[in-house]
């Protein structure tokens, strides 16, 4: 499935198991907008329930990965003082910011520029993320006179530790790629010309080596205990493991090991598309 028109928000292209989602409002840095986030959300919750999605990318067209809530808007709301409603008559789509931990499928971020305010908070809900030498990063949101968006708070201070967390939120400074590897923001720092090719390769391994059903309850698991105490973890990935040893993926990951050859795991059930967090 491709859509290519220069109108359309959000973009997306698979091929070999691993869609690409591209933010695609160059003209404006991707600023956020309603239209931008029902198109992708629609766009995950698209590739969470499509037996020809493994993996996804999440990235900006331009030079910008996301600055933010487009300045307009931002505008309009400040000159008002009220929030925009959601034009019933577009198409229904997840409402959740948080949506992207919820998919069963990894994502990968690859953070080709600026990432900014709600930009920043969709790609720390991503589950890798690779930034390209020229990205930068910002929360923003003090330096707006805001509050910390959409669960910042609490993601940042479980990604980088309090000290750097409160650093990011009440400075809202502008950190390099560098810096935000350091801190442990970001996993991978590559040359901005081979940002792309270095989140797919690692996403076509993801695609073509792991078994769709572990990396969903892997990510389930991951999520599930920054929530939990570490006994409730072990636990329950005592339960999970001997339910996934008498799993015919098991058989075919060990099979394949042994025979040294690629696995040939099945796609992951539509019922399974989504995670609930609560359980």
């Amino acid at each position: 499935m491709t859509q290519t028109a220069s109108d359309v928000p959000v973009i997306a292209e698979t091929s070999d198991g691993v869609m690409t989602i591209t933010l695609n409002r160059p003209e404006r840095g991707n600023g956020w907008t309603g239209a931008m986030s029902r198109s992708y959300l629609a766009l995950l919750d698209e590739a969470a329930r499509s037996p020809d999605v493994r993996a996804i990318i999440l990235t900006g067209a331009g030079k910008a990965f996301c600055v933010g809530g487009d300045s307009e808007i931002l505008g309009g709301i400040a000159g008002s003082g009220e929030i925009p409603k959601q034009d019933p008559s577009q198409p229904a789509a997840p409402s959740d910011h948080l949506y992207a931990i919820r998919v069963g499928k990894p994502i990968i971020a690859a953070i080709n520029g600026a990432c900014f305010g709600i930009g920043m908070q969709q790609a720390l809900c991503c589950d890798i993320r690779f930034a390209s030498d020229e990205a930068k990063f910002a929360t923003a949101f003090a330096r707006r006179g805001l509050a910390a968006e959409m669960g910042m708070s609490w993601l940042l201070t479980r990604l980088v530790g309090t000290g750097h967390a409160m650093d990011l939120l009440l400075s809202a400074r502008l950190v390099r790629a560098p810096e935000a590897e350091r801190m442990g923001l970001v996993n991978r720092v590559v040359p901005h010309a081979d940002l792309m090719n270095e989140a797919r390769a690692y996403a076509l391994e993801l695609a073509e080596k792991c078994a769709p059903s572990a990396m969903r309850t892997i990510k389930a698991q991951a999520w599930r205990d920054l929530m939990s105490d570490l006994f409730s973890a072990y636990d329950r990935a005592g339960v999970l493991m001997n339910a996934t040893f008498v799993g015919e993926d098991f058989k075919e990951g060990l099979a394949s090991w042994q025979e040294n050859r690629a696995p040939s795991f099945p796609p992951l059930p539509e019922e399974l598309a989504l995670i609930d967090l609560e359980k």
